[in-house]
């Protein structure tokens, strides 16, 4: 199993520690509930140092990104980053990906990290004659993510230049505690945040000098367990849950990725056929309205019949009730529409709940 920079730091923590997609992470080192209740009202850390990064640059990388992801570059000024999929000519997501554009024809591609040598191969395997260059910089870059309301306090102690001109979904160089890092006001949590990427042999000291700074605000390392609430609240989207070689992004529910007039791109008529088939299939957010914890794989029952099956479930600390994800077969009920889980053989209620069940912006369930 292969290990962060960070493990001897987490294991020094006591975190507790698993394996996730082929790498020994962090998945909690006080409790969820505390972890994920510090992301929400001070600010947390996490290390996904896991995930993937490509560097895709040369006079056709555009031309090759372009045909390949479901979003559209032309979108995308340098400077920004923005989140897009992979698919197969049959609509099936080969994988969910963040792109940031660091000039006309030089990109960083941020994947997962079970995915990571799958993903290179596809791309690899795209780019042809095309004078493009695709170099895996995994193992040289490490990634931390400072998340919660007050990331940008402890931050803007640290940093060399002012973080309100750094805008949701920008990126930018600088150095943080003299450690020279990327970083972007993105996020996996639902909070206001920064993903910092540095190089590896530097991430345990970077590591340190957020936790030593942030201290006083309120700062505490959290792992993955939080992380999977978070993005649960959230409504994000997990590759092999959400996301998958047979649920597509429009059947996945993030249509918003998916740029049909940017011309042609792998899976495009497939994913057009879905979006313009009113019995797709379709995923929606639910609240249990008993106790229980759902999880994936549980039976979604309407009128008592099967309907579909929980992606992903969990109890959210937030809402203090069980929440999730669920594909459905054919067209999904309304929002507020009656439910029911089928948890270890036992009805339980549940509502429809309007996505996302939690934003930042203003802190509160949706209606």
């Amino acid at each position: 199993m292969k290990q962060t920079p960070l493990f001897d730091a987490h294991v020094a923590l006591g975190a507790r520690m698993v394996g996730f997609g082929g790498w020994a992470m962090p998945v909690v080192y006080s409790s969820i509930k505390q972890e994920v209740e510090a992301t929400r009202k001070a600010a947390a850390l996490y290390d996904i140092s896991h995930m993937g990064e490509f560097d895709l640059r040369g006079p056709d990388a555009e031309q090759v990104l372009q045909r390949l992801i479901t979003n559209d570059l032309t979108r995308l000024p340098s400077g920004k980053a923005f989140y897009a999929a992979l698919c197969r000519e049959e609509g099936g997501t080969v994988d969910d990906l963040f792109v940031y554009r660091f000039s006309d024809n030089a990109f960083m591609l941020v994947v997962n990290a079970a995915n990571c040598e799958k993903d290179f191969a596809w791309i690899a395997s795209h780019i042809g004659q095309a004078e493009a260059d695709l170099i895996d910089l995994s193992d040289a870059t490490a990634k931390l993510d400072l998340q919660g309301p007050k990331s940008q306090a402890i931050l803007q102690n640290l940093i060399d230049f002012d973080l309100d001109e750094l805008g949701r979904f920008e990126f930018g160089h600088g150095v943080v505690a003299g450690f020279r890092v990327a970083l972007s006001r993105t996020g996996y949590t639902g909070e206001d945040g920064f993903e910092l990427y540095c190089a590896s042999e530097e991430a345990t000291a970077l590591w340190d000098a957020l936790l030593e700074a942030g201290a006083p605000s309120g700062l505490i390392p959290a792992g993955l367990g939080a992380r999977d609430v978070l993005r649960l609240e959230a409504c994000y989207s997990l590759y092999g849950h959400e996301l998958s070689d047979t649920i597509s992004p429009i059947e996945a529910g993030i249509g918003f990725a998916v740029r049909f007039d940017k011309g042609d791109f792998v899976g495009r008529e497939a994913l057009l056929a879905q979006k313009e088939n009113p019995a797709r299939r379709h995923m929606i957010a639910f609240q249990l309205t008993e106790r229980g914890v759902p999880r994936d794989g549980c039976p979604v029952l309407i009128e008592g019949k099967p309907a579909g099956i929980v992606t992903s479930g969990t109890f959210s600390p937030t809402f203090e009730a069980g929440i999730g994800l669920a594909l459905l077969d054919g067209s999904p009920p309304e929002v507020g529409a009656p439910i029911a889980i089928d948890i270890r053989g036992r009805a339980v209620a549940a509502k429809v709940m309007k996505r996302p069940l939690y934003t930042y912006r203003q802190g509160e369930q949706q209606p």
